[in-house]
């Protein structure tokens, strides 16, 4: 059983699209349960709202983290099981625009490499976004940040700590169920297979979660109310996301603004909603 010790203040140590720290700073107290057993995680991403429950609750619990990226749960992994090989080899890269090509370019098989090799194009490429090309190939540019701290040891001895007793899988979120029982919580924040608002399918994400899986994403949820988990979904506001789970718990609008591109002063508001049977 892990204990969470308040004020930890250990923030996620990736670059995230999508990333719901905006989520963790101004909403999710209005979205908690008062009490709640497990704590889960299928699309983990950057683990915004894990590190935020680790750093402020003190209750004992099992966290279980997933995400269907194989590369992602490998960095998590190895943060976890060998954090002091993860840095070595992260301080043996340097960060140039020519020396971010030879990385991205290069084929790890130590999962240690492979780790750090994830979290060096994480941290200096363009805007922290995870893209692969038809062939599976990691092909997001050069970002351009030359003075970024790309090693970060402190923090990532800080992660590897909090990550002792968590369960870490690569899995598709519907194997999390194996897990999940009655007063469990299970925070969901999908790939988006819709554009905010009413401007379309986002064409790039299909392939990554198609529309079929947004419908497969409903009957897992339908699937935690029969259990008695409480669940909290995140999703982009679209007509077509609103229809999907209308009667589906509760669902709220929130502002946000763009995370990626372009000076925080000129990036845009965006609507996203969040859907929970918690208070509903």
């Amino acid at each position: 059983m892990q204990k969470l010790v308040e004020s930890k203040n250990i923030v996620p140590f990736l670059r995230w699209t999508g990333s719901k720290r905006w989520f963790t700073k101004n909403h999710i107290s209005e979205f908690m349960p008062k009490k709640f057993a497990d704590y889960h995680e299928p699309f983990l991403g950057a683990g915004a709202v894990f590190f935020h429950l680790i750093n402020n609750l003190a209750e004992e619990r099992r966290y279980f983290l997933s995400d269907f990226n194989d590369d992602l749960i490998n960095a998590y992994i190895q943060l976890k099981n060998n954090p002091a090989d993860v840095i070595t080899h992260l301080k043996g890269f340097t960060n140039s625009e020519q020396e971010y090509y030879r990385i991205r370019r290069l084929n790890f098989e130590v999962p240690e490499e492979k780790a750090a090799q994830f979290i060096y194009l994480n941290r200096t490429s363009f805007n922290g976004i995870y893209r692969v090309n038809s062939n599976g190939l990691y092909n997001v540019p050069y970002g351009k940040r030359p003075k970024v701290d790309y090693v970060t040891e402190d923090l990532l001895l800080n992660v590897s700590n909090c990550l002792q007793d968590v369960v870490i899988a690569g899995q598709s979120f519907e194997k999390s169920l194996d897990n999940i029982k009655r007063g469990d919580l299970v925070f969901l924040d999908p790939p988006y297979t819709v554009a905010h608002e009413n401007n379309g399918f986002i064409e790039y994400n299909q392939q990554l979660f198609a529309w079929e899986d947004q419908e497969r994403l409903k009957n897992f949820i339908e699937r935690l109310i029969e259990i008695g988990a409480y669940f909290i979904l995140t999703n982009a506001s679209h007509t077509s996301i609103a229809e999907l789970y209308k009667g589906i718990g509760s669902m709220k609008k929130l502002s946000r603004s763009s995370q990626v591109g372009g000076r925080n002063k000129t990036r845009r508001m965006y609507n996203e909603l969040v859907i929970s049977n918690i208070n509903s």
